[in-house]
């Protein structure tokens, strides 16, 4: 086992950490500043800016998979990213976690990211035409409507959003919330979940729709910040779907599928959200130690005081620790497919979240009262990163997974019914 970065993986990383350090991390008073004047729903030229500079550079869509050798009908250009395995991804995305914005200036933030690749590997290429390619080029920007209010939503059989056929249209009733993304001006596309047979099999039932923003009858209700933060100009929003029509053609791989789109989404998606936190949770222990070491109180520099010496080295071997579980996801992967990594993303969705949790709360109280204030990002980053343990699937489910995996090593289900049967039930 070489626990070595090929030149390839290191090339890439090192790419996207001098990036960062040169052209994003040097800029985040301005990216701050131009948030807070005038609205919040805006483009801000900072980041613009530095999109620019990373196409230019060709640092662009790591995350997309290559099309170079397939075939398309009438291919008048490819839908290519730089063919960057997941693991060479998660190394260029944890650089990419350090600091809150830098994700979009590489068109890799989601849900854009997950939009993406579902356009790429389902889509038609009229699809392609019309929403891959500005997406890629980072001209709009995208949402995906799963999740919704009145259910559920960690089983996504309890969706309740109609999506019914009216000859060339499909009509959309229902409401939606925690829509990432829609409160960007530029946001003009998003997936819609729904449901287009409610008598199918259990898993049949779902569909994925293209729906465009401003179509009549999608109604904004309002936003939702997390712990007070609104997250603009991306913004959370729920969203009422009053009998939208949209064109069939918009059908994304045909009715009932949405469960196998769903899957073929979520892996990816989910480790992506894991590697950046491994990058959150570097900031927070270098803020942590910089603090520590510049204080003084009850006549000693914290950093010397025992208890921060224990917190200190938890929060590194706990990096390290989650680090390698992520890569490891990644890796496999690579070489087993999704399916066959599921176990390894399970268990860094749970773990990744929890970690960088314990660090950033050790950090605020290293910065004492500042700690919770906005003068610094720890706040901010604890509100974001507690609800990675939500998005895309909630702990709960992720761990009963891990425990399925487990017990099915030992019999499983079989055990289970023959300890049923002894016990006489």
């Amino acid at each position: 086992m070489d626990f070595t970065l090929t030149e390839r993986q290191s090339h890439w990383r090192d790419r996207v950490r001098a990036f960062v350090e040169n052209h994003v991390r040097p800029h985040d008073a301005d990216y701050h500043a131009q948030q807070r004047e005038g609205g919040r729903w805006k483009v801000l030229p900072v980041v613009e800016e530095a999109k620019a500079k990373a196409k230019a550079a060709g640092i662009w869509n790591l995350f997309m998979p290559p099309t170079s050798g397939r075939v398309h009908v009438d291919d008048s250009f490819a839908f290519d990213g730089p063919g960057l395995t997941n693991l060479e991804y998660a190394l260029c995305a944890e650089e990419m976690g350090r600091i809150s914005w830098a994700s979009e200036a590489f068109n890799c933030s989601a849900p854009d990211t997950g939009n993406m690749e579902v356009l790429h590997r389902y889509g038609t290429r009229d699809q392609k035409d019309r929403w891959l390619k500005p997406l890629m080029d980072g001209e709009i920007r995208s949402a995906f409507l799963m999740t919704e209010p009145a259910v559920a939503s960690s089983d996504a059989t309890n969706i309740e959003t109609r999506i019914e056929r009216d000859g060339n249209h499909y009509v959309l009733n229902g409401v939606k919330w925690w829509s990432s993304g829609a409160g960007d001006p530029r946001c003009k596309i998003a997936i819609v979940m729904g449901k287009t047979d409610f008598e199918a099999q259990r898993h049949a039932q779902q569909s994925m729709i293209l729906m465009e923003l401003d179509a009549p009858g999608v109604n904004i209700l309002r936003h939702l910040p997390v712990f007070g933060y609104d997250d603009a100009p991306h913004g959370h929003m729920e969203i009422e779907l009053k009998d939208v029509r949209v064109p069939v053609d918009n059908m994304l791989l045909g009715e009932g599928r949405g469960f196998e789109i769903a899957q073929g989404r979520l892996g990816p998606g989910r480790i992506h959200h894991c590697m950046r936190t491994i990058g959150v949770a570097e900031s927070a222990i270098d803020a942590m130690a910089k603090r520590l070491l510049s204080r003084v109180a009850f006549g000693k520099v914290l950093a010397e005081q025992s208890v921060w010496e224990q917190r200190i080295a938890e929060a590194r071997i706990d990096i390290e620790l989650n680090r390698l579980l992520c890569l490891k996801a990644a890796d496999m992967m690579d070489k087993a497919g999704n399916k066959g990594a599921q176990g390894e993303i399970a268990m860094i969705k749970v773990s990744a979240p929890r970690m960088a949790l314990r660090i950033i709360d050790d950090a605020i109280q290293a910065h004492g009262g500042a700690g919770v204030s906005e003068d610094f990002d720890l706040a901010k980053a604890y509100a974001g990163i507690r609800t990675l343990r939500l998005a895309d699937g909630p702990d709960e489910v992720h761990n009963r997974s891990i425990a399925r995996m487990e017990f099915g090593r030992h019999g499983g289900r079989e055990a289970i019914a023959a300890a049923r049967a002894a016990a006489g039930r």
